[in-house]
C-alpha cells in the first residue's frame, strides 16, 4: 500500500468512526439526562471525549509505527498499520460510549486532554529550537577545530579561498592561505540593521501614534491597509527597488555633496529594508496603544495636561514594553534578510564604518557558504554553521536585554503610579 492510499483510507477512516463516536456518545448522555439522570457535563462534552478517545490513540499508534519504519527501520506494512490503528479506534469507540454515565466528569477529561496537547506543543516548540541549537553548535564545533575561534571572533578579513579540503583533512597545495575573520560580516550586518532601524522606527512610531491618536474611523481604515501592503510585498521587489532607485539616486546625492559613493553601498539596502520593516513597528505598535486604557487618557486631560502631553507623558510611556517588542522584532527581521542585500549591498566582506562603501552581511555570506560547488566538510561551508551559531547568541542577548529593559520600565512604572 503506497502512502498516500494509506493516509487517505485512515484519515477517511478516522473521520467516520470519530463521527461516530460523537454521535453515539452525545445521543446516550441526551437521553440519560432526558430520564431524569443528572450527568456532570454536556451532551456534547461527552460527545468530544468520544472523539478523542476513538482519535487520539489511533494517532498515535501510526505515529508510533512511522517513527518506527522511517527511524529505526522496523518492517511493518502499511496495510498492518492501518489495520491496527482503525482497530485501535474501535476499541476508543467502544470505551468511551461505556464512559458516558452519571459519575464521570466529560469535560474535565476533554479539558485535561486540551492542557496536555498545548503543554504538547510547548514542548514542541522547545524542542526544535534546542534542535537547531545542537545541529549548529555541532557543525560549527567543526569548523573551531579547523580555525581559530578567536581568530574568527576577531579576525578583519574573510578570504576563504583555501579552505577546500582533501580526503586526509588538509588544505589542497598552492591554494592561498585561508582567512576567515567575521569582523566584516558583523560590521556589515550592524551597519544596515542600525540605518534600518534609524528609518523604521521613527517612522513606524510615528504613524502608528497618528492613526491611534488623531487619525478618525475613516482614514484610519484607509491608510492601515495601505501601510501593511508594505509589509506584503516580497523582498526581491525591494532588493530591485535598493539596486535600481535609490542606490543611484544615493551616488548623485553622494556625488553633489563631493562625497564617493559605489553603487553597491549599505546605505541603499538599510533605507529599503527600513521602509519594509515599517509595517512590523507600525501595526504592532499601533494594537499596543490601542491597549492602553481611555481613562489613563480622560485623567491625564483633566489634570490639565494637552493632548500632545498626554500621548507624551501617558501614553507612549505606559505602550513602551510593546513597543519595545515590536522594535526587536524589526530587528530580528532585519539581521534576517539576505535578498535586498545581495542585490544592493554586495557581497564583498569590508570592514568600514562610510555606509556608502560596498557591504555585505552575515546571512549573505551563509547563503553562498551553503549553496557553493565546495565540499561540505570544507571549512568554507562549516563557517556559515559558525556565523550562524555567532548571530543566534548575539540576537539572544539582544533578546534579554530587551526583556531586562522592559521588567525594569515596568517596575518603575508601577513605582511611579503607587
Amino acid at each position: 500500500m503506497q502512502t498516500n492510499q494509506f493516509l487517505a483510507l485512515f484519515c477517511g477512516t478516522l473521520l467516520v468512526l470519530g463521527l461516530i463516536a460523537f454521535f453515539a456518545a452525545r445521543a446516550k448522555a441526551a437521553r440519560a439526562r432526558a430520564s431524569g439522570t443528572s450527568m456532570h457535563a454536556q451532551p456534547d462534552q461527552y460527545g468530544w471525549f468520544g472523539v478523542l478517545s476513538t482519535a487520539a490513540p489511533a494517532l498515535a499508534v501510526s505515529l508510533v509505527g512511522s517513527v518506527a519504519m522511517l527511524l529505526v527501520g522496523a518492517k511493518i506494512s502499511t496495510a498492518m498499520l492501518l489495520v491496527v490503528s482503525v482497530a485501535v479506534a474501535c476499541l476508543g469507540l467502544v470505551g468511551s460510549i461505556a464512559m458516558v454515565r452519571p459519575g464521570f466528569h466529560a469535560r474535565r477529561a476533554v479539558e485535561a486532554f486540551v492542557r496536555f496537547m498545548l503543554a504538547g506543543a510547548t514542548l514542541i516548540s522547545i524542542l526544535t529550537t534546542l534542535g537547531i541549537l545542537v545541529s549548529i553548535i555541532n557543525e560549527a564545533v567543526r569548523f573551531f577545530q579547523m580555525q581559530s575561534f578567536w581568530g574568527f571572533i576577531t579576525g578583519t578579513v574573510w578570504n576563504p579561498g583555501a579552505s577546500f579540503l582533501t580526503a586526509a583533512g588538509r588544505a589542497e597545495e598552492g591554494a592561498s592561505a585561508a582567512q576567515f575573520g567575521s569582523l566584516p560580516l558583523f560590521a556589515g550586518t550592524f551597519m544596515i540593521t542600525a540605518i534600518a532601524m534609524l528609518v523604521a522606527i521613527p517612522m513606524g512610531l510615528l504613524s502608528a501614534i497618528y492613526m491611534a491618536e488623531f487619525a478618525n474611523s475613516r482614514v484610519r481604515s484607509i491608510a492601515k491597509p495601505i501601510l501593511e501592503v508594505l509589509a506584503g510585498i516580497p523582498t526581491v521587489v525591494y532588493g530591485f527597488f535598493a539596486a535600481i532607485t535609490v542606490a543611484p539616486l544615493i551616488v548623485v546625492a553622494a556625488q553633489w555633496l563631493g562625497l564617493k559613493a559605489d553603487f553597491n553601498n549599505a546605505l541603499a539596502p538599510g533605507i529599503v529594508m527600513g521602509i519594509m520593516i515599517i509595517p512590523f513597528i507600525s501595526s504592532l505598535a499601533d494594537d499596543v496603544i490601542h491597549s492602553v486604557p481611555d481613562s489613563m487618557r480622560q485623567g491625564a486631560l483633566a489634570l490639565g495636561l494637552t493632548h500632545g502631553e498626554t500621548i507624551r507623558d501617558v501614553v507612549v510611556p505606559a505602550a513602551l514594553p510593546g513597543i519595545v517588542s515590536a522594535s526587536l522584532l524589526a530587528v530580528s527581521r532585519a539581521l534576517g534578510e539576505t535578498m535586498i542585500v545581495v542585490m544592493a549591498a554586495g557581497m564583498l566582506p569590508n570592514l568600514t564604518a562610510n555606509p556608502l562603501e560596498n557591504m555585505t552581511t552575515v546571512t549573505v555570506r551563509i547563503v553562498a557558504a551553503l549553496t557553493g560547488d565546495q565540499e561540505f566538510a570544507s571549512a568554507e561551508t562549516l563557517s556559515a554553521f559558525a556565523l550562524g551559531l555567532v548571530l543566534f547568541v548575539v540576537t539572544l542577548m539582544l533578546n534579554l536585554v530587551s526583556v531586562i529593559m522592559i521588567r525594569r520600565f515596568r517596575e518603575k512604572y508601577r513605582v511611579n503610579n503607587l
